[in-house]
């Protein structure tokens, strides 16, 4: 059965980092474009990053753009998620997501028609 199971969330300062990991399992990823989704109390899932099967291109939401790295560890069949400078607005939380399109189709895709997703991790970054 595939998975894809996500950790590292957790409660952060205003100003600090955390690093969350998403393990892909039951079957191999890595033709797979995988990202990160995020949502916050409230409101719409958002995008936030993905990255192609081969991790030569990479997107980010405007928001994270700078302060977001996304990484893909193929041996593993795992990607992570870099967050510096964390905001209180970054609070959500935040899902891993696997599809078989480009990383610019996953950006545009507003989340719908994703093969595969995890049950997400929470982040909480207070002021």
């Amino acid at each position: 059965q595939e998975q894809l199971v996500e950790s590292g969330g957790g409660l952060v300062q205003a100003g600090g980092s955390l690093r969350l990991d998403c393990a892909a399992s039951g079957r191999t990823f890595s033709r797979y474009t995988m990202g990160w989704f995020r949502q916050a109390p409230g409101k719409e899932r958002e995008f936030v990053a993905s990255i192609n099967w081969s991790g030569g291109s990479t997107n980010y939401a405007d928001s994270v753009n700078g302060r977001f790295t996304i990484s893909r560890d193929m041996a593993r069949n795992s990607i992570a998620l870099q967050m510096n400078s964390l905001k209180p607005e970054d609070t959500a939380v935040y899902y891993c997501a696997a599809d078989s399109g480009t990383a610019r189709f996953m950006a545009e895709s507003r989340g719908r028609g994703m093969d595969y997703w995890g049950k997400g991790t929470l982040v909480t970054v207070s002021s």
